[in-house]
């Protein structure tokens, strides 16, 4: 799936002399007017575009938007995520995702980094639980030049063993980095203990597997998947090697559970969750809203998110220092919903039932419309902000065309969003207290509840 967009600044006041505006200005001429003798241009103004969708013959899906930039950004979108892992290939899409600049049919890895390089270009590797992201960034006039290198990393790749061993201590660093961070963990261990099988799988090789991923193994998986009259030409050319339905995909199985690491830290992660909405749902839309509701963090930068539902009500149970968000992640056939706790030991388990609380609030029907309306307001807010930002955009638009093969307007995104009514919401907080729940800890548990009693 590949898609384009950028942003494009226009400075109309640099094409006039200096002396001349200054001039204008000491006649108190206005400075938004076309000075005298000045013919304003004749050229046709540039007229916004709307994002474009085509589906290929070999099944691939091209979505673009003109935006005049001249930057242009592409991005290949593969269903190609941990979910998609055996148990014979785990840490496969961990290290797929580090083996971006290996060598390739047509050019080695010195001529991948040197060739990008010499464009001004950048080629960078994403991905998820559910997908891959390709994304290559150049000046509009270097798209094709820099395309060739983005097919050759995405469907031509070699995996030469020796470069796939090199790739080992890389593995290694990733899983530090991420053992130093107490969220990453109790995330991957939320999911792990949440679902039986594809969900499960974590976004890091497991230990058992680092150094004994195969190029056998990289050319199996790579083998299932694979301006817009440009980018469509390129796609029908370039891409028509990689084709094909795909590997079976199997639905992620929702069984509730809990997995506690007990370790020294001073400070104990928690996090409570059950299933909600699927990715695009109206459901899922409600649990947006109730995440508002309940507090996804401080709208004010350092602020102490004081007036979140849950901050309110774990400040009555505990004079200790805490942190408390709602967690709200929906996939494409699941989604998991709950609260993430951060509390000093001695303190965790007042903490965990004061959050808990509050959701049950919310269930027996004790939020207001203008907390509802609130909550609506900051995730439309929240959405429009990010398409701000061209890598949000980029990202919105091959979601969507990558699950739907279609885009959906911001506005009609907007409009789903204030569909949302104070019923939807009371009814995802019970869903939330009547699922079976998952759990995941860690830190120094001794007063940390078990999942069964709270």
């Amino acid at each position: 799936h590949v898609n384009v967009r950028g942003s494009l600044v226009l400075n109309s006041v640099s094409r006039f002399p200096q002396k001349r505006c200054y001039a204008a200005a000491r006649r108190s001429e206005s400075l938004i007017e076309p000075l005298g003798g000045r013919k304003p241009s004749s050229a046709a103004p540039l007229l916004p575009q709307s994002v474009q969708v085509s589906k290929l013959p070999n099944g691939l899906v091209i979505a673009s938007l003109e935006n005049y930039s001249p930057v242009s950004s592409v991005g290949v979108f593969v269903k190609a995520g941990s979910r998609y892992e055996t148990v014979e290939n785990q840490g496969v899409s961990h290290v797929l995702r580090l083996a971006a600049n290996l060598t390739t049919k047509g050019a080695s890895a010195f001529k991948l980094c040197r060739g990008v390089e010499a464009l001004g270009g950048s080629l960078s590797v994403t991905s998820s639980r559910e997908t891959m992201v390709y994304t290559a960034e150049c000046l509009r006039d270097h798209l094709h030049s820099l395309m060739e290198y983005l097919v050759n990393v995405t469907t031509a790749q070699e995996f030469r063993p020796w470069e796939v061993n090199d790739l080992t201590p890389r593995v290694r660093i990733d899983k530090t980095l991420a053992q130093q961070c107490p969220q990453i963990g109790v995330i991957e261990k939320l999911h792990e203990a949440a679902y039986k099988n594809a969900l499960s799988n974590s976004l890091y090789c497991p230990e058992h597997m680092v150094g004994h991923v195969s190029s056998d193994q990289f050319l199996h998986r790579l083998g299932e998947c694979v301006k817009h009259s440009v980018l469509k030409q390129v796609g029908e050319g370039l891409l028509s090697a990689r084709s094909g339905a795909g590997a079976p995909v199997a639905k992620a199985v929702y069984r509730g559970g809990e997995l506690r690491v007990q370790n020294t830290d001073d400070l104990v992660h928690a996090l409570i969750a059950s299933e909600c909405g699927v990715m695009g749902s109206a459901e899922a839309n409600a649990f947006s809203v109730l995440q508002r509701i309940l507090g996804a963090g401080p709208h004010v930068k350092r602020g102490s998110n004081i007036t979140s539902k849950l901050s309110q009500g774990i400040a009555k149970a505990t004079t200790q220092p805490f942190d408390a968000t709602a967690f709200n992640a929906s996939y494409s056939d699941s989604g998991l919903f709950g609260v993430y706790t951060i509390a000093q030991a001695d303190s965790a388990g007042e903490v965990i039932k004061a959050a808990i609380a509050q959701v049950s609030g919310v269930a027996e029907g004790n939020v207001s419309d203008d907390d509802v309306t609130r909550a609506k307001n900051q995730v439309k807010a929240e959405y429009l902000m990010s398409l701000e930002s061209s890598d949000s955009l980029l990202e919105e638009i091959g979601a969507q065309a990558l699950n739907t093969a279609a885009y959906q307007l911001p506005d009609t995104v907007v409009q789903a969003i204030e569909a949302v009514t104070q019923d939807d919401v009371v009814k995802a907080a019970q869903k939330f207290v009547d699922g079976k729940k998952t759990m995941a800890a860690s830190g120094q548990l001794k007063n940390t509840p078990f999942v069964d009693e709270l």
